[in-house]
């Protein structure tokens, strides 16, 4: 079959063809994200998805065909989501008695919700769609705006978005330097859907040829940006800064026993005291040692003997900085405290020396929607802090003692593109503590460690992260992972910090330049509706 065929097949078809086509090539495109990485497989994806949208028309006109092509990008969306999500169930096996029936809900409830704005964006691209090669530009316009609502709306859920194809090969992913992933999101639209033009019966010879070769070009141009980038930047490190950042691989279970408490730290002190070589004794040369996100399963403000314990370990000159649950004066009219998830900075002495709190929280992982009304039903968040997690105020950078300003970000917290500095003081390198064991051997370790690589290349910054069960790594400002230690393994990782990048043009011109890009794009397909009419036919 011809690709002139293929398309017109795809453009006719309907029922449950259309749906098992939307699906499927949805699902087949979340193979372009980590761990897998075959990002050609969008070259397939977009453009059966642009010719499905072409068929739209067939719903009759007006607003049913601008609704076929939001049932059209629901099914897209859900599948890619599903595809690319369906790890976040295990996390409601942790715990399998108490959470294990909502693991249907939640893993079909979330790929469904997300799918919504993979629906909107259809259906705008749909409303601004004109022939030919044209409407590669409505679909990249409506798909990039989708994503980044998504990304925003609701406190936001950006994982996964279409730019993080390009950013698994180092000298692609130098391009988030200039536009971020949500820039990215438009490029990688606009040249994966290009084989469009080579099943347009219409389309003359050139522009089959053109606008394929211009897409490639394009890729390659970008390419040369990023190796350019690299081989131009001379990564230094900062002097007399040694890390020794701790993995300890607490299974997750165990992480919420109180009754764990001395197995739990004597893991840690036994870790940060390792000898990993003949000339690395212990905490002998380590300047900041760092443990994971919520290390303990109690507060550790409220225990003075653990305290005492972390004291005797650390000693003189070297700080500690860890993850931890932090209690604090209730609500009025309320009992129960509130509790942040933050990080501790601690000194030789025990003495917590400054906190930075959680600012963006996890949805029904660290907080319920609708708090008192769902737990007068029984629900809980996952976490099993009554109550849910309380957030912090804003960003902060921390000047911590022998060490340049760090900028602590918890979790999930790295993965928002734009939003993981401070306003008022630019860190000099970003922590990451997370946890990750919640999900096991899974794809969303692998997913979570890539976007925290595109947050430094983002911001021209060095990563530290320091993951319960892993992937704990030091990653410098290109987005190159130097050292890491394996996802599952518990081992301490010892390593010198890369000096900051000068702020990168994304970190001074944020999302700017993508929306004048977009409105561009809008001036563009409006000033040529005008000519033939607005209508999506």
């Amino acid at each position: 079959m011809t690709v002139g065929g293929l398309a017109r097949t795809v453009i006719l078809a309907w029922g449950w063809k259309r749906t098992g086509l939307a699906f499927g090539t949805g699902a087949l495109a979340a193979f372009a994200m980590p761990p897998f990485g075959v990002f050609p497989v969008l070259a397939v994806s977009f453009p059966v998805l642009v010719w499905l949208l072409d068929g739209a028309s067939a719903a009759g006109g007006g607003w049913r065909t601008l609704l076929a092509a939001g049932r059209t990008g629901w099914w897209f969306g859900f599948g890619y989501h599903l595809a690319g999500l369906w790890w976040v169930g295990a996390a409601f096996l942790v715990e399998a008695d108490r959470f294990a029936w909502l693991l249907p809900a939640a893993v079909m409830l979330l790929p469904a919700g997300l799918a919504l704005f993979t629906a909107f964006g259809a259906m705008v691209a749909r409303l601004l769609w004109r022939p030919g090669a044209r409407r590669i530009l409505a679909l990249a316009l409506g798909l990039t705006l989708a994503e980044f609502l998504r990304g925003t709306v609701l406190t936001g859920f950006p994982w996964n978005l279409y730019g993080y194809a390009l950013t698994q090969y180092v000298w692609l992913a130098q391009g988030a330097a200039l536009v971020g992933v949500y820039g990215l999101t438009l490029i990688t639209i606009l040249v994966f859907a290009a084989p469009t033009v080579m099943g347009d019966e219409e389309a003359t010879p050139t522009v089959r040829f053109a606008v394929p070769t211009g897409a490639v070009l394009s890729l390659m141009c970008l390419a040369l940006f990023g190796g350019w980038r690299v081989s131009a930047t001379e990564i230094a490190f900062v002097p007399g800064v040694k890390l020794r950042i701790v993995q300890p691989a607490i299974p997750q279970d165990q992480r919420f026993r109180p009754e764990a408490r001395d197995e739990i730290l004597a893991r840690y002190a036994e870790l940060s005291d390792k000898a990993t070589s003949p000339e690395r004794s212990g905490l002998r040369d380590v300047t900041h040692l760092i443990w994971p996100e919520s290390a303990f399963p109690f507060f550790l403000i409220w225990d003075r003997e653990a305290l005492s314990k972390i004291a005797d370990l650390i000693p003189p000159g070297v700080t500690l900085i860890t993850g931890a649950a932090r209690p604090d004066e209730p609500l009025p009219g309320r009992s129960e405290p509130r509790v942040f998830n933050s990080a501790y900075v601690i000194d030789h002495h025990g003495v917590i020396n400054q906190t930075y709190d959680k600012v963006h929280l996890v949805p029904f992982g660290e907080y319920l929607p609708f708090q008192e009304r769902l737990e007068s039903l029984g629900l809980e968040a996952i976490t099993r802090q009554r109550g849910g997690f309380s957030a912090g105020d804003r960003r902060r950078t921390l000047l911590v003692p022998g060490i340049p300003p760090v900028g602590i970000l918890i979790c999930y917290e790295v993965i928002f593109p734009g939003a993981a500095t401070a306003a008022d003081l630019r860190p000099q390198w970003l922590l990451n503590l997370t946890n990750d064991a919640w999900f096991g051997f899974t794809p969303g370790p692998f997913q979570h460690m890539h976007q925290t690589a595109v947050r430094a290349i983002e911001e021209g910054l060095p990563v530290i992260r320091a993951a319960n069960s892993g992937i704990s790594g030091v990653v410098d400002p290109l987005g190159r992972t130097l050292r890491a230690l394996p996802l599952g393994t518990r081992d301490v990782l010892d390593a010198d910090l890369p000096k900051a990048l000068q702020p990168t043009f994304f970190a001074r011109a944020g999302h700017v330049p993508l929306a004048v890009a977009a409105l561009g794009l809008v001036l563009i397909l409006l000033r040529r509706s005008r000519r033939t009419g607005l209508h999506p036919t």
